[in-house]
């Protein structure tokens, strides 16, 4: 039976954790004994694709990851959810992926408490610097943001930089509240460079937006270890290739991670995962050949 994430495409077997009223990609992982835990978005829940990187992770380490991952999901959803916070403290280690900071509240905005992509309204201080726009009209936060960009790049600028400010104390006190080893994650196809690319441009992409390299800094102390996975040439040029979803979800398919980057990213992940398990496991069969295929199976491909 699919489910409310499928319509067509893969069973994703959501699944809840606790008293957490969030889904997850199930089914359901024992959170007793030893675990690795994955936190983060839709690229961590592995929209489209057989197998996430949290599935490949605990393939090549042997160590099961309980995927945490929530579509839509940022800094905003996990920060005040014990139960996520509790199943991070008991494991080995817990795997923090980046998500942007667009997808938390702020002093300009507030968001869905557990789909962050949902924008609930704008805050005085916003209406006060945008005084022309109709808040009303906006449902979803990319747009919202797109349309306050298109009509002043300079004021956009002040919003931005909250958003960035935002996110570093929000990511600090994640952090902060995480008792078990963190490795934080970087997956996109750019690296987190100084400056970010165009304000246009990024929102335009799918990356951690307005993310960059000095936010990182500033967090990283917290964290045990940081990783990038950037998607290699071949990665980005994957496509729909792989990729198991409905007729109308093509374009969404289309933006992403394949199983290829998911493929990479726990092959990224492997040393700084192995350093908090018990015994340095010893590498299996490498994932990106049998996540590629695992996928055409599905779709009835060679």
């Amino acid at each position: 039976m699919l489910d409310a994430y499928s319509r067509g495409g893969l069973d994703y077997h959501l699944c809840r954790y606790g008293t957490s009223r969030l889904l997850f990609r199930g089914p359901a992982a024992e959170t007793e004994g030893r675990y690795l835990a994955a936190l983060g978005g839709s690229a961590t829940f592995g929209k489209f694709v057989v197998q996430p990187w949290p599935v490949l992770l605990e393939r090549i380490t042997g160590a099961q990851v309980v995927n945490l991952g929530c579509m839509h999901a940022g800094a905003t959803a996990f920060a005040d959810d014990r139960s996520l916070i509790t199943i991070c403290n008991r494991a080995q280690a817990a795997i923090l992926h980046i998500t942007g900071a667009h997808c938390l509240d702020n002093s300009y905005y507030t968001l869905h408490p557990r789909r962050n992509d949902r924008f609930i309204d704008a805050t005085p201080k916003l209406r006060a610097l945008y005084p022309e726009i109709d808040f009303t009209e906006f449902h979803f936060v990319r747009h919202m943001l797109s349309a306050l960009h298109a009509r002043s790049g300079d004021r956009f600028g002040d919003v931005v930089q909250v958003l960035k400010r935002e996110w570093v104390e929000r990511m600090r006190d994640l952090l902060r509240a995480i008792e078990a080893p963190v490795i934080l994650l970087w997956m996109a196809d750019r690296a987190p460079e100084t400056p970010n690319a165009p304000i246009a441009d990024q929102l335009r992409s799918d990356e951690p937006l307005f993310v960059d390299r000095d936010m990182i800094e500033a967090v990283r102390r917290e964290a045990a270890d940081f990783v990038m996975a950037t998607a290699t040439d071949d990665a980005r040029r994957e496509g729909l290739r792989g990729k198991v979803y409905a007729d109308f979800e093509r374009p969404a398919a289309m933006r992403m991670p394949g199983p290829l980057w998911h493929a990479e990213a726990a092959t990224a992940l492997y040393d700084a995962v192995s350093l908090h398990l018990p015994a340095r496991p010893r590498r299996r069969t490498a994932p990106p050949a049998d996540a590629v295929r695992a996928s055409r199976r599905v779709q009835g491909r060679p």
